[in-house]
């Protein structure tokens, strides 16, 4: 396990790195601002499916820190509720609401992205580099936050005037607070946002309610999983996303701390894996990186895996304090729909980094046309109802159609020995030679 560096001062410019860490004050106020980022979708997942809030939420703390562990944090991340299992898990648990079938579903996926990440680890990352170069990891990353865009807007325009206000507010002080305060803008934003909501009447009444009737201390509810081979085929395909989503989280922090983590990216996929058997034998959501937080470490350009152990205590906290879950639900809708717009923005701007740093060449049909398919397939959350038991959305639609189309149209270039809408260098006139007539 690696030892933290202590930094105690950041030069202008500078940044913090995953073997780095801030004083443990200001360590424990950017894990906060990380529990802040992750809270909205990871809590917002278990809403949808009928899972028990707390009991995600503990797990997904728990898991983070098998994923740090896993990867000898070497890798800062949040592992948090995955949006591909909505679908597969609503699917699963049926009409008569079975959570224990999902569950199942959930342990083999998660067994099965180990086992890939056991073979990246020992057979290398050279196939994964192959199969998704930068200009797919790029485009990955991006369309993940163009297709949360939706869910942004939807929640801002509950109550503008309080998603207005949290906006604004993360502009100015990122803008106005140079230092530490400045890092920790998107907290500090959410913070005011939520106080003003509190002292104009904006709360939910119920959820208030809610807040006073709750308990202090109360363990998560756990929840056996069930075993079924229709449910599990039925959740399997979920891999490919969480190796995308692992794939492209890796990359942006490569290109952000400007380290090279391919090696990590089996590692990666374990830690993940681990992380969501875990979950999945005792009634937590699917876990994965969470690109809510690559936003954060762009914003701080903090990169810090201690920040994400503290992170992974106060979701664990969280998850043991019905009182504290309940006090977090109090937050207006619209104050997360005013953070998620900021923070959503900077994954899909990230996703243009890798490109920018990557010089991926947009001359080139072969990774123009892949891209632009990738965007508006995941900005407009195409949807496939390919059978009752079987749906795939926006993001799984999008990484399928990036890979599927870069590889078609690379083949086709490498075996035609020709660039697809290039021109062709004009051919050599050859010399002529005039024959001597035999005599």
């Amino acid at each position: 396990m690696r030892i933290w560096t202590l930094r105690e001062q950041i030069p202008a410019g500078g940044v913090v790195a995953p073997g780095e860490r801030l004083p443990w004050l200001q360590t424990i106020g950017v894990g906060m601002q990380h529990v802040v980022a992750m809270f909205g979708a990871t809590f917002l997942v278990p809403l949808l499916t009928g899972f028990p809030p707390t009991t995600t939420i503990f797990f997904s703390g728990v898991g983070t820190l098998v994923f740090l562990i896993v990867t000898k944090n070497k890798i800062p991340s949040y592992l948090g509720s995955s949006f591909a299992f909505i679908s597969p898990v609503i699917a699963a648990m049926g009409a008569g609401k079975n959570i224990g079938l999902a569950l199942g579903g959930i342990v083999a996926v998660g067994a099965l992205l180990f086992a890939i990440g056991l073979l990246v680890n020992k057979v290398g990352h050279d196939w994964i580099n192959r199969l998704m170069p930068p200009v797919l990891t790029g485009a990955i990353v991006a369309l993940i936050g163009l297709n949360l865009a939706g869910v942004a807007g939807k929640n801002f325009f509950t109550q503008p005037a309080y998603a207005l206000v949290t906006v604004v507010s993360i502009l100015l002080i990122s803008v106005l607070f140079k230092g530490f305060a400045g890092r920790i803008s998107i907290f500090l934003g959410v913070i005011v946002g939520w106080a003003i909501a509190a002292v104009t009447g904006g709360l939910d009444a119920k959820a208030v309610a809610a807040f006073n009737d709750a308990a202090w201390f109360g363990l998560p509810v756990f929840t056996s999983p069930q075993f079924s081979w229709s449910v599990v085929l039925l959740m399997l395909p979920v891999v490919l996303v969480l190796i995308a989503e692992n794939t492209g989280h890796i990359k942006a922090v490569a290109e952000m701390t400007g380290q090279n983590l391919d090696k990590s990216l089996g590692k990666g996929y374990m830690g993940d894996g681990a992380a969501t058997m875990l979950a999945g034998f005792f009634g937590g959501s699917g876990t994965t990186t969470y690109a809510e937080n690559i936003g954060v470490m762009a914003a701080t350009r903090v990169y810090s895996t201690a920040a994400y152990a503290v992170a992974g205590g106060f979701a664990i906290l969280l998850g043991l304090s019905p009182k504290f879950g309940a006090l977090i639900l109090t937050m207006p809708v619209s104050v997360l729909g005013g953070v998620t717009t900021v923070l959503y923005g900077l994954i899909a701007v990230l996703g243009a980094r890798i490109w920018v740093e990557s010089k991926v060449d947009f001359h080139r049909s072969e990774n123009l046309m892949p891209a632009a398919i990738a965007l508006i397939v995941g900005a407009g959350n195409y949807t496939w109802v390919a059978s009752k038991d079987f749906t795939f959305e926006g993001i799984a639609l999008g990484t399928i159609a990036a890979i599927a189309s870069y590889h078609l149209m690379h083949a086709i270039n490498k075996r035609a020995k020709v660039e697809l809408y290039e021109e062709k260098p004009p051919a050599k006139k050859k010399a002529s030679v005039k024959k001597k007539k035999r005599t």
